[in-house]
């Protein structure tokens, strides 16, 4: 069994109980690995990408458990330190590795300064599964779209899903 799918079957275990949170996030890794491939991203940071989709919402059920919610920011806060604590079941994974997926953990519901095609894709590949998931109305998903969406892929796979025409800038 290859790393990504021992870090799959960690997050189902982490999720145990939430089928929702176990189905989103294998939507958005499957999402990210699509837009990935469609960039033309090298193995490595494609890796590093799709474990990041695989453990991007690992914040949520500590936000819970915290703060009796869960938002955004909550999850981007407590994220990192439960990701680190996943990753230390693994060995051989570079510190920058594991660094820049816990970045990535707490910046994903941030949609300024995009320092990469990694956070990139992985903020397109989640908004693709929410929109959807949170039943937004056409003319968020337009907004959402035009302010955020990059990829030529992601932005592809947003106007097909949610028929939205091509994109008019």
């Amino acid at each position: 069994m290859g790393f990504r799918e021992q870090i799959i079957l960690k997050m189902v275990d982490f999720e145990k109980g939430c089928p929702k949170r176990i189905q989103h996030f294998l939507k958005v890794y499957e999402f990210a690995h699509l837009i990935a491939e469609a960039e033309h991203m090298n193995e490595k940071d494609k890796e590093l990408l799709e474990v990041a989709a695989i453990v991007h919402d690992i914040g949520i059920r500590p936000s819970k458990e915290k703060y009796g919610y869960c938002n955004g920011k909550t999850q981007e806060e407590e994220g990192p330190k439960h990701a680190r604590e996943l990753f230390e079941e693994f060995e051989g994974l570079s510190d920058g590795f594991v660094d820049r997926i816990c970045y990535l953990i707490a910046h994903h519901h941030t949609y300024v300064n995009v320092d990469g095609l990694d956070y990139r894709i992985l903020i397109e590949a989640d908004f693709l599964v929410n929109a959807y998931e949170d039943d937004m109305d056409k003319e968020a998903i337009l907004t959402v779209r035009n302010k955020i969406f990059r990829t030529r892929m992601g932005t592809e796979l947003l106007n097909t899903m949610f028929d939205l025409g091509e994109v008019t800038q």
